[in-house]
């Protein structure tokens, strides 16, 4: 698809499909629009009185224009009230346009919609991510692919000539963003710890990053019996990911993203029963994919004074005479030790290794992403990603980057009394609290092997997978992460 940028106006625009946005309860028509009304013979009015449309937010419409006009399909988008259009909003109304075009047939479409704050560049980005990520479509498991019908191969956005340099960006991004889709989608007898260290060496390969792959007896040498203790019963060598992007310049910042990189959970010997979800736990490495996602993206945007390192300890968690047994005990690569009371809280294991290694690398700031308990989503549903840290300026920070890549955070209490529950009589410390505040007490536990760096955690377990379809995507993996992770980065 040629996704490009152009200075002509609606008024002289040809092809399949023309798309304009109306704000809220201001769909009288005016100026340039009623020109076009005039020009479509009425067909803009016709329609908007029709299906009383009013412009509210997430609404749309569309209908044929007849008299042998040049335009053949006209779409109404509704954009809310005027006051209220963020970025987000241009987002969600170029994902509707585009999936409306794509249902209809068309070959070529040209989009007008109003600028958000004046900022033609950040408009222009944002209405190129909703095109892409919401014409991304995962075939690559079907003999006999369902969308066999006519592609969009030219899309305009018009009165937007000059912003092609916004267009980049929006595919950059979203070239990571869909990465992240397409391994969490993935099927654990297909993207395994090796495939995720494969993945992260030709992101390096392709984009000049530097990599560092350990490997079991690596890891070993530094103490990482946490994270070796969750690997010990699959067949599969566990692989420890370093991805580095370095600045041409000094960097002023330093930073590290953990993914939590569980291609496959079983639950270990407590392991996870028929209906419990068992079956979507290739998803587990939601976290490793936004790393790497975001790894490639921003690979590509390359910001100018900032380093940043994205690592994850990639697994399986399975079943064999090998497997750690509950009541076993682990001693991270910091010392503490871990007395195993449940052998399905297996990704906080895998973290508390890899946030022992990223905060020896001198960061000034961590973040881990994980999927990583169920509680999240029964506190927060499954649109809401789960924020903890103990620093405010951290989670402000990661607040302001979700909110304008248009991912949603909640921050939640750190609760130390918590911990109280995560107490054991033989270790330092159990792996699992108590049922209640499940979700404070695994980052309580993460908290444990963070020293004095800045250090936020996101569970993602809700918005990592979508079981009905949304702006962006159809039922699947969302990519949910990377936007926040490149935005955050760019704003250090």
């Amino acid at each position: 698809m040629d996704l490009r940028v152009t200075d002509t106006s609606c008024l002289e625009w040809s092809g399949d499909a023309l798309a304009v946005g109306l704000f809220e309860d201001q769909v009288e028509l005016t100026g340039e629009l009623a020109s076009l009304d005039e020009k479509l013979s009425g067909t803009i009015q016709e329609l908007i009185t029709e299906v009383e449309f009013k412009g509210k937010a997430g609404s749309s419409a569309s209908t044929r224009v007849g008299g042998g006009s040049s335009i053949r399909k006209i779409i109404l988008v509704g954009l809310g009230k005027p006051e209220e259009l963020k970025l987000e909003g241009l987002r969600q109304a170029g994902a509707a346009i585009a999936k409306i075009a794509k249902k209809e047939k068309a070959k070529t479409l040209g989009i007008s919609l109003p600028l958000c704050n004046e900022d033609a560049a950040a408009s222009a980005q944002a209405i190129a991510e909703g095109i892409e990520l919401a014409l991304h479509q995962d075939t690559r498991f079907k003999s006999d692919p369902d969308d066999k019908g006519a592609k969009l191969e030219t899309v305009e956005l018009l009165g937007l000539g000059g912003q092609d340099a916004a267009i980049t960006r929006a595919r950059q991004l979203c070239s990571g963003v869909i990465l992240a889709r397409e391994l969490v989608a993935a099927p654990a007898n297909i993207v395994t710890p090796i495939t995720l260290a494969e993945t992260a060496l030709a992101i390096a390969n392709e984009y000049g990053l530097d990599v560092q792959i350990l490997e079991r007896d690596e890891c070993e040498k530094l103490g990482m019996g946490a994270f070796l203790g969750v690997a010990q019963a699959s067949d599969l060598p566990p692989k420890f990911i370093h991805l580095t992007y370095r600045p041409a310049g000094t960097p002023r910042r330093k930073l590290a993203i953990i993914g939590k990189g569980l291609t496959f959970d079983s639950g270990g010997l407590n392991i996870k029963p028929s209906g419990s979800g068992i079956e979507m736990m290739k998803t587990d490495m939601g976290g490793a994919a936004a790393t790497l996602g975001a790894a490639k993206a921003i690979a590509q945007l390359k910001p100018a004074d900032v380093e940043v390192h994205f690592i994850s300890a990639a697994t399986e968690n399975m079943i064999s005479g090998h497997a750690m047994h509950p009541g076993d005990i682990l001693t991270a690569s910091n010392g503490k030790t871990i007395e195993i009371n449940n052998t399905d809280a297996e990704g906080r294991l895998t973290l508390a290794d890899a946030l022992v290694f990223a905060e020896k690398l001198g960061v000034d700031a961590i973040v881990d992403l994980a999927t990583l308990t169920g509680a999240c989503v029964i506190a927060l549903g499954d649109d809401i990603a789960g924020l903890w840290s103990p620093n405010d300026d951290l989670a402000a920070e990661l607040v302001t980057a979700a909110d304008k890549a248009g991912e949603k955070l909640w921050k939640m209490p750190m609760e130390e009394k918590y911990f109280d529950g995560m107490k054991s009589v033989v270790a330092d410390m159990k792996n699992t609290g108590p049922r209640p505040g499940g979700a404070i007490t695994a980052a309580l536990f993460l908290k444990q092997f963070v020293n004095d760096t800045a250090w936020a955690h996101l569970d993602i377990a809700g918005p990592v997978w979508a079981d009905k379809e949304n702006s962006y995507n159809s039922v699947g993996a969302t990519g949910f992460g990377v936007r926040t992770l490149v935005s955050w980065v760019f704003a250090a």
